[in-house]
């Protein structure tokens, strides 16, 4: 059995909800990350197995297969598989997991994994009528995550949202509103040392928007959504989006947008 290997890495810049990336479709935040990390390298393109992506929404523009639509929006050969995967948040993993396995067992011996989302280009769907004039239909925001749950799921398992999932797991736990507010602080913390250290410099694909008629693009560079400023004070003034619960706007995850691919492969490619 082969080792696997990755061999470089790059990312967008992550974008807040609505902020700088929106205006630019997921299949070309992940075609520009995948055409960078291939370019700065000297493997040629057709030695890549496959371009294998985690994407969760897949209701909009990110829909039916994401990771090939941006491999060849990528100039990657017709003949590159592609394949999106989904495991929600641990999608990107999960497909970076699948291209160091298929290398492990010989499937290949050079992959691009990664994975993309854009919450901002997320888009409202609704659910079909039943029959002539059934007024059932209901509309759901793909940002928010789960749509149209199974009853049968929801009334086994229930049909709780993330944050509420993560109160309920903070209680079985013992986690305290002030353990999360600390968690919070210290990784805004720990972001901004590595931003002043350069260290997200060579990982970064610096990233062109379009801004409409008649207007030059912009170029975005760093990430919009952390906050260096934050405190454990500042964050301890929020309330938690539940009663009684430990989450709130200032230490839970962003909604964002961006992409990110890397190279896996083998030591014999190497």
């Amino acid at each position: 059995m082969k080792d696997a290997f990755i061999y470089d890495g790059i990312r967008t810049p992550f974008g807040r909800h609505a902020g700088a990336l929106a205006p630019v479709r997921p299949d070309d935040l992940l075609a520009h990350t995948i055409k960078s990390v291939v370019e700065r390298n000297s493997f040629p393109k057709q030695a890549y197995e496959d371009v294998i992506a985690g994407n969760t929404n897949q209701a909009g523009e990110d829909c039916r297969n994401v990771a090939r639509f941006a491999s060849l929006l990528a100039g990657m050969p017709t003949e590159v598989g592609g394949l999106t995967v989904n495991r929600l948040c641990a999608s990107g993993l999960a497909a970076t997991l699948h291209a160091a396995n298929s290398v492990k067992i010989g499937e290949g011996d050079l992959f691009v994994a990664g994975g993309v989302e854009s919450m901002s280009r997320a888009p409202l769907v609704l659910s079909k009528a039943q029959g002539a004039y059934d007024r059932g239909q209901s509309l759901a925001d793909s940002t928010l995550g789960a749509r149209f749950t199974n009853p049968a799921f929801a009334s086994g398992y229930g049909n709780d949202t993330m944050p509420q999932t993560a109160d309920n797991i903070a209680a079985d736990v013992d986690i305290s509103r002030a353990d999360s507010d600390s968690f919070a602080a210290a990784s805004q913390a720990k972001y901004e040392a590595a931003r002043a250290d350069g260290f997200f410099q060579e990982e970064i694909a610096e990233t062109e928007v379009p801004q409409g008629r008649k207007k030059p693009p912009i170029t975005v560079a760093a990430d919009e959504h952390p906050r260096p400023q934050t405190s454990v004070e500042s964050l301890t003034g929020l309330r938690s989006l539940f009663e009684g619960g430990v989450v709130t706007a200032g230490n839970a995850s962003g909604i964002n947008d961006g992409a990110a691919s890397l190279i896996v492969g083998s030591r014999e490619i190497g």
